[in-house]
């Protein structure tokens, strides 16, 4: 396979698997109830890098993950207070782990999709966006980190 088949095909030899879906939310708190339906349990969180949302998760059964997001200060120019003010709660985005963050970007542009907010400053932490106009509505995180 040349260099040019490769770059046309999809993320399979990237993504090493899909981690999570992420909701935004007012109050984490409150919406934990949902996650008590759902019968899952929680896996950990925090306060993000930058200090402008709260994050936690719970594994759920059958393998999957939920994240909940919620805005750690009311301030206009959080963007997750101007995303719930505009979408109101609900599916934020989905997260694909993947094994070369660069790789993926590189990949998702070839094919024509836009890739925003590409971050890989923290070693931790490296983070691309597929922004929803070129993903049918749905915003994909695409994410490299070690698993813990």
């Amino acid at each position: 396979m040349t260099d040019t088949e490769a770059m046309h095909e999809g993320l399979q030899d990237v993504i090493e698997r899909f981690d999570h879906v992420s909701i935004a939310v007012h109050n984490i708190g409150i919406a934990q109830t949902l996650v008590d339906l759902l019968g899952g349990t929680h896996v950990g969180g925090g306060l993000s890098h930058e200090g402008d949302f709260e994050w936690i998760q719970f594994d759920l059964p059958g393998q999957g993950r939920l994240e909940m997001i919620s805005p750690a200060a009311e301030d206009e120019r959080n963007f997750l207070n101007r995303y719930l003010d505009e979408h109101g709660e609900g599916l934020h985005h989905l997260t694909f782990k993947v094994t070369d963050i660069r790789a993926a970007v590189a990949r998702a542009r070839s094919l024509g999709f836009t890739v925003v907010g590409f971050d890989d400053t923290n070693a931790d932490w490296k983070e691309a966006f597929v922004h929803p106009a070129s993903a049918h509505g749905v915003l994909i995180q695409l994410a490299e980190f070690p698993d813990k």
